[in-house]
């Protein structure tokens, strides 16, 4: 099982979006036995707390299910549970690396620099523009399967 783990600050708008698309994307592709996805928090302020509205209406929007999401926050156990930590940002990067306090661990990374783009996941909360924020996780989702693809082995 190929464990992924995508991190924002508060695991209420990127980082579930991600997990919800990234898990709908693995499902569509008949992989859903062999990759696990999750969603964390670098704050405490969201634990046990529903996705955004923003987040919830667009991924209802898409049909992409967003069934037993709930806040967590990033515990240092994460580390050795999951394959891939991927934030949303530098800042998340940042955060993921001292919390785990992992200065540099490759299984750490910001989700586009996967892509061509190689930039932030802007956040909706702040910037209301639950859209852009699913575009860019789309192209990230589809960069991250294939590196997944390739690294595992999976067809």
């Amino acid at each position: 099982m190929v464990n992924v783990l995508f991190v924002c600050l508060g695991n209420i708008c990127r980082s579930p979006m991600a997990e919800a698309v990234f898990r709908h994307i693995v499902q569509e592709e008949g992989l859903a036995d062999q990759i696990k996805v999750d969603s964390a928090g670098t704050s405490n302020w969201h634990i046990g707390k529903r996705p955004h509205e923003g987040t919830l209406a667009k991924l209802e929007e898409l049909n992409v299910s967003s069934a037993g999401m709930s806040g967590r926050q990033l515990e240092v156990n994460d580390l050795e549970e999951f394959d891939y930590i991927i934030g949303m940002d530098e800042s998340n990067i940042g955060n993921i690396r001292e919390i785990l306090n992992e200065p540099s661990h490759p299984k750490i990374f910001r989700f586009l620099d996967l892509t061509d783009l190689r930039k932030d996941v802007p956040d909706p909360y702040y910037t209301g523009d639950f859209d852009e924020t699913h575009e860019l996780i789309i192209e990230g989702s589809h960069a991250l399967l294939r590196k997944i693809k390739a690294e595992h082995q999976l067809i």
